[in-house]
């Protein structure tokens, strides 16, 4: 479906969740109702044992030109966020409760403003060599709400934030990639083939282990040295208790491909 309001397409593939903004004939421009599917859809996939990745794209021939400002106005005024807090679902943003799956988000033409801020929250980025990056607020007088502020920092250093912040300037997919922004840049039309590629290597690895492993880097970001050293015995205790971590060493000594259960 894709109405007036948009909607988010969900599709499950093997232990792979692709998640698509779905209003193409608005350059999938954000609303409440595709908000709401879109923390539905993060939420089955933090929830549900059979799901191991997540693959964040954009229906058509672009990623997203960011919030249809008119139908959030209100909220804004009013100082709301655009993540819902009922019974604490996941936040696709991650400024409240983060998915623990990784999440790989395929960006193409128009990626501004909450377009970025989406696909800075999750954790690897392909974008197609089309796209037109764009933290515009500044030029709309309010400023990014949805993580950009504390994130472009984090992976473009200050520098590098504070010209794209600052000048509400357009940047293409080489400069996101220079920043860090993005982790590879593929021709227009392969960076969802590219991203489901990337999510099958990491579906394939064992899904305890690899929750471990962003919860261990987000604690780093979120809480500092000390806190992501002291969990780093205590985690690894608990992998070495799971059917996972027997069947990688049993793999390793048959010399065979590891089957995980994510148990």
């Amino acid at each position: 479906m894709s109405d007036s309001e948009g909607s988010i397409s969900v599709e499950q593939r093997g232990h792979i969740l692709l998640i698509g903004l779905n209003r193409p004939e608005k350059y999938n421009g954000y609303t409440p109702t595709m908000a709401k599917q879109l923390i539905e859809a993060f939420t089955r996939l933090d929830e549900s044992d059979d799901l191991f990745v997540g693959v964040l794209f954009g229906h058509g021939d672009h990623f997203t030109a960011g919030l249809d400002l008119p139908k959030w106005t209100g909220r804004m005024q009013h100082g709301s966020s655009i993540k819902e807090n009922s019974e604490q679902p996941v936040d696709p943003i991650a400024l409240g409760r983060a998915c623990r799956k990784p999440i790989i988000t395929a960006v193409q033409g128009i990626t501004f403003t909450f377009g970025i801020e989406l696909a800075l929250a999750g954790d690897i980025v392909i974008a197609a060599d089309n796209c037109r990056f764009s933290q515009l607020e500044p030029a709309r007088g309010i400023h990014a709400t949805g993580g950009a502020t504390i994130r472009f920092v984090q992976r473009g250093g200050w520098g590098n934030a504070m010209y794209h912040l600052l000048t509400s300037d357009e940047f293409d997919a080489p400069e996101a990639y220079r920043i860090g922004f993005v982790q590879e840049v593929v021709p227009a039309g392969k960076q969802l083939e590219r991203a489901l590629e990337i999510a099958a290597v990491i579906a394939a690895q064992a899904p305890l282990a690899v929750q471990a492993t962003k919860a261990s880097s987000r604690r780093f970001v979120e809480e500092g040295f000390a806190a992501a050293v002291r969990e780093l015995g205590p985690t690894q205790q608990r992998l070495m208790a799971s059917e996972d971590a027997n069947e990688g060493v049993q793999s390793f000594i048959e010399r065979r491909a590891a089957v995980f259960k994510g148990v």
